[in-house]
């Protein structure tokens, strides 16, 4: 472990603060010992997150475990359970609340470094999973040694060092850990990496891990390289809507795929092994449809949107259906207000005028239903509101903001900002009811 302590003592100064993910296995233990090394010597402030994931009997007697070092060593211990998970994506919960808590104590320690004890064997099995499954150039490259966030540097010391090279010193040096049992399970695909792809890969070459590491360093600076030339272009091809297709797909399909795999990377950042190389290929086909509005479902509740010309990955927001009386003032979801006012000139489809003779009251605002049809003013016959809105261009998301308003027999009168039904009195005409659209 020479090498790791040099590469500490070259990157710590003295009276650095330091988080350090410790789950009380092998290779975290490895770790915080050498941390715990240089401590007196620099002067380090180290403090110690571990999280209980409540999954294995053994947990409480780990977390107790960690705890009882922190106080042998005179180290600060933070500690967090996971009570809960996303049951679409156990894996990915769980990493999400992880680092979210590892944030929070780096940020409240004012810390330099956050410390993860990944090693070589792990970069290995990453970088193999990736290439079997598919990926991008930044997934193929596994994970960096250094990430620099906005405050703080996540590092992995270790990943220089193999599995085999952690138990021997922890051995030597005669350590206390705690073994994960499920690690041993051939039925979890990682560790199927671990115990069948990895022995063979070692056979032909006990120090095979550095060249996978010199394979992921040099893929992380071609995909340097090759982000700060995408960066130039999507300014180029997109505006505040959103990436113009039309522009986008002028381009090399090799720079169409990039910029897809950049797009994401954003927004996936450290979950970016949800990505794989089927969901940049759906979305090239869900922009190449016929369709003015198309979307395509990716992990973590995403979705690439096709809206007319434009491109762009959003969170899916469940729809949560409404149905309200309107009285004078109705404060709707999407921070717009419909209300009943005394005067108000002009004819946009923000303002309707109605006669209550024609109407069943109470008047309603409510969401779209399945189905839904209105009777557009100067057009016979009714129409689907869906047909509206593929009339009217209305961008797919948009449509879920827009509100409906009915009768009390549910006649839908007026597509707010949109259309308004044959309901709509002129000016000129006999009416008691004015409502206007507008922001709060």
């Amino acid at each position: 472990m020479k090498r790791v302590l040099l590469y500490l003592k070259s990157i710590l100064n003295e009276e650095d603060k330091i988080v350090v993910a410790i789950s009380g296995g092998p290779d975290s233990m490895c770790l915080l010992h050498l941390l715990c090394e240089l401590k007196e010597e620099l002067k380090l402030k180290i403090v110690v997150a571990h999280v209980n994931h409540k999954l294995r009997s053994e947990s409480e007697e780990e977390a107790l475990f960690v705890k009882e070092v922190c106080k042998t060593e005179d180290l600060i211990y933070e500690y967090m359970e996971i009570k809960e998970y996303n049951d679409d994506n156990l894996e990915s919960d769980a990493r999400i609340k992880r680092y979210d808590f590892f944030n929070k104590i780096v940020l409240k320690y004012h810390a330099r470094y956050l410390m993860t004890a990944h090693h070589g064997d792990d970069l290995m099995e990453t970088i193999l999973m990736r290439l079997t499954r598919g990926s991008s150039l930044k997934g193929y490259s596994g994970f960096k040694k250094e990430y620099n966030c906005k405050e703080y540097t996540i590092i992995r010391p270790l990943i220089t060092e193999t599995k085999k090279e952690i138990e021997e010193y922890m051995q030597k040096n005669n350590l206390k850990y705690y073994i994960d049992q499920s690690n041993f399970s051939l039925k979890y695909t990682r560790n199927r990496y671990r115990m069948e792809a990895l022995p063979f890969f070692k056979k032909e070459d006990p120090l095979v891990h550095h060249k996978f590491l010199k394979f992921s360093e040099e893929l992380i600076m071609a995909n340097n390289y090759i982000n700060n030339e995408i960066k130039k272009i999507i300014p180029k091809i997109s505006d505040e809507k959103g990436i113009r297709i039309d522009e986008l797909l002028k381009l090399d399909h090799f720079l169409i795929k990039r910029i897809i795999e950049y797009t994401l990377s954003k927004i996936y950042i450290d979950d970016l092994f949800l990505i794989n190389d089927k969901h940049t290929n759906l979305i090239i086909a869900c922009l190449k449809s016929k369709k003015s509005n198309n979307k395509c479902n990716l992990p973590n509740n995403y979705e690439a949107i096709k809206s007319y010309n434009y491109f762009k990955i959003e969170k899916i927001n469940k729809e949560e259906s409404y149905e309200y009386i309107l009285e004078d003032k109705i404060i709707l979801p999407n921070k717009m207000v419909i209300k009943k006012v005394e005067k108000k000139d002009g004819i946009s489809n923000n303002i309707i005028r109605l006669n209550s003779q024609d109407l069943s009251l109470p008047l309603k605002v409510r969401t779209r239903r399945n189905g839904d049809k209105m009777e557009v003013k100067n057009l016979g016959g009714k129409k689907k509101i869906k047909d509206i809105y593929i009339d009217e261009k209305i961008p797919l998301e948009k449509r879920k903001t827009i509100p409906i308003v009915t009768d009390n027999n549910n006649t839908i009168l007026w597509l707010p900002g949109v259309k308004k039904s044959k309901f709509d009195v002129e000016s000129n005409r006999i009416y008691d009811i004015i409502l206007s659209y507008e922001e709060e």
